[in-house]
């Protein structure tokens, strides 16, 4: 397939983008901004690398002008809409209305744009997270986590409003919580920064049960959802699971997998947990074929281990 893809700096997007084009797909991804011109060095890494196995269009925001143009100049077999407006994304203060209008800024044009040159039924893929409301599975009602959750279900909501009036097919990605080289400074990367300075890791909310995914499995699963969306109209979604446990037992699993690999001690304290600002249990409930995927766990922990190596060690 033809795919435009957004949101190709982030991490996921990136590891998207690659198993994507190792799938035998052509991939067109839109930047804000060229490899150099990001301030974060992960980013500046996560786009350069991208651009070894895609085409990139660069000062493109979803729905703008220029965005509209490359929509409208070229045929796609597939939009996959990855990209999010995440700025300050943990914070109760986070503007979801503004986003939503970021994420879908003229999506009515966009769609159709995609009619425009398509030939026979347009395919749109939108990526969900775990964290919006009514998503996954657990406890409180499934509310949103955040602000920036109800963004995302907001912006999957205008989706297929629309294309369920346009006739087009739409897949929903939902993802978990996932971890893996070229990640962002989250929960994973303090672990790995603490072992690697000899450092004891403290783990405050050790109590919470959660869905942690190696990300080049969820990419491999997105890579195949992508590759099977139907062409025909109708709404389509998976919710694909990783380790259910609590973030304590996870921790012991991350710890035992660097200690066999690494030779380093991994000493991690469980704190206390006393308070539940989040829901206690939030997961995904779709369990992989990891043998159909062709898959393999240990090399996903043995390139974990070499990229926090190369990343961390003296």
């Amino acid at each position: 397939m033809r795919i435009l893809f957004t949101g190709g700096s982030s991490f996921t997007g990136f590891w998207f983008i690659r198993e994507l084009a190792k799938a035998g797909h052509e991939v067109v991804a839109t930047f804000r901004k060229r490899p150099e011109e990001y301030a974060e060095q992960r980013r500046r890494k996560r786009v350069s690398l991208a651009l070894e196995v895609c085409r990139g269009a660069f000062g493109l925001d979803f729905g703008a002008p220029r965005f509209l143009e490359l929509v409208a100049s070229e045929k796609w077999d597939l939009l996959c809409h990855h990209a999010a407006e995440m700025t300050d994304y943990k914070s109760a203060h986070f503007d979801a209305v503004a986003a939503l209008g970021s994420n879908t800024r003229n999506v009515a044009s966009v769609f159709e744009a995609l009619r425009g040159r398509s030939q026979g039924c347009p395919r749109v893929l939108v990526t969900g997270s775990v964290f919006e409301n009514d998503e996954g599975a657990g406890t409180d009602g499934l509310p949103a986590f955040s602000p920036y959750g109800l963004s995302k279900s907001f912006t999957y909501q205008a989706f297929r409003y629309h294309a369920t009036r346009s006739g087009f097919a739409l897949g929903k990605f939902v993802i978990p919580n996932p971890f893996g080289p070229h990640e962002d400074l989250r929960f994973t990367a303090y672990l790995m920064k603490a072992w690697f300075a000899g450092e004891t890791a403290l783990v405050q909310t050790p109590a919470y049960i959660r869905d942690n995914i190696h990300v080049s499995l969820l990419a491999k699963l997105y890579a195949e959802f992508a590759g099977r969306l139907p062409g025909r109209s109708g709404l389509f979604k998976v919710n694909p699971s990783g380790y259910v446990e609590s973030q304590g037992a996870f921790t012991l699993r991350l710890a035992t997998a660097m200690r066999a690999r690494l030779g380093l001690a991994c000493n991690f304290e469980l704190m206390v947990q006393t308070t539940f600002p989040e829901p206690r249990v939030r997961i995904n409930t779709d369990q992989p074929d990891l043998g159909a995927l062709g898959w393999d766990e240990n090399r996903a922990w043995d390139d974990f281990a070499a990229f926090y190596t190369d990343t961390l060690r003296p």
